[in-house]
């Protein structure tokens, strides 16, 4: 799916939303249908649970398209080459979440207590999400960005999509690599939050890895389709907060006499809380802006 998308964006050019809304509709499609190879291939209950793990990962993803947006206004990326950007960011992400996938899953196998631990963190996460709203994602705060500009010789220009350019003879970074890195770095605190909400639905890697990887697929197509609009879903993020705490109460119960809470149980969970958060914005949007 990757080569097809490099295949068909060779050139650097404006997303405009038809052809980011098209793309949208293809992933999601395919993510879809994926679930149903599920659900024939291994019944009801994987399918469920698949599902259930696509949904939640596609939600806490509108977080990551606000940091892009933020990001790409710091470092006045021109939106010809943000495609790329986000391209080779989505590289990145999935890269980090299969590495955050297997060592969850293999933590929580075999350390019964990383569950309460895992669990308690993604309730502090939820609750900061809801209590301090907004990221700060100011690069130049950012320890990786920092090391980098530092260890890495910089050009502080752009060079047309090169992340790098010879300079007086030296090879030197361009402003869209030091972007590139910045979007990289910052993910990586999405990628644990992610993951950890995930693996409280399920274990198995495979409908883990498979649920996040079309999940995040379409990320490049849902930022240039909700990079203008994030304002009028103000709501979404204590949505997104109630459903991180709810991932980690479950994983929490999971190793208490409570046990394990159906699948069916997470996943109208998580259809209602995001149905509910949408339309709660939608309508304060419609009555005018409001600062959440």
């Amino acid at each position: 799916m990757l080569a097809v998308d490099v295949f068909l964006h060779r050139d650097n050019h404006v997303v405009e939303l038809r052809e980011a809304l098209l793309w949208s509709g293809v992933w999601i499609t395919a993510g879809l249908l994926f679930g149903l190879v599920v659900w024939f291939g291994l019944g009801g209950g994987p399918a469920v649970a698949y599902f259930s793990g696509y949904l939640l990962e596609k939600a806490l993803s509108v977080d990551n398209v606000f940091v892009f947006a933020l990001l790409f206004g710091y470092f006045r990326v021109p939106p010809r080459y943000q495609h790329k950007v986000l391209f080779w960011g989505v590289v990145g992400a999935l890269a980090f979440r299969l590495l955050f996938i297997f060592a969850g899953a293999e933590l929580l196998d075999r350390l019964s207590w990383a569950a309460f631990v895992l669990g308690a963190f993604l309730i502090w996460t939820g609750w900061r999400l809801a209590v301090r709203g907004k990221p700060d994602v100011d690069p130049e705060r950012n320890l990786v960005v920092r090391l980098f500009r530092r260890v890495v010789p910089t050009d502080a220009r752009y060079s047309g999509d090169r992340f790098t350019v010879r300079v007086d003879g030296r090879r030197r970074a361009t402003l869209l690599l030091v972007a590139l890195v910045a979007i990289e770095a910052t993910d990586v605190v999405f990628a644990i939050d992610s993951v950890a909400a995930i693996l409280a639905i399920t274990t198995n890697t495979f409908l883990v890895w498979t649920a996040t990887a079309f999940a995040v697929l379409g990320l490049r197509s849902l930022y240039f389709c909700l990079a203008g609009l994030l304002r009028h879903f103000g709501y979404l993020r204590y949505g997104l907060a109630l459903l991180l705490a709810f991932a980690g109460g479950k994983l929490i119960l999971a190793e208490t006499p409570v046990g394990k809470l159906p699948i069916w149980l997470t996943l109208a969970v998580v259809v209602l809380t995001l149905g509910v958060s949408i339309g709660v914005s939608t309508l304060a949007a419609r009555r005018g802006p409001a600062d959440l």
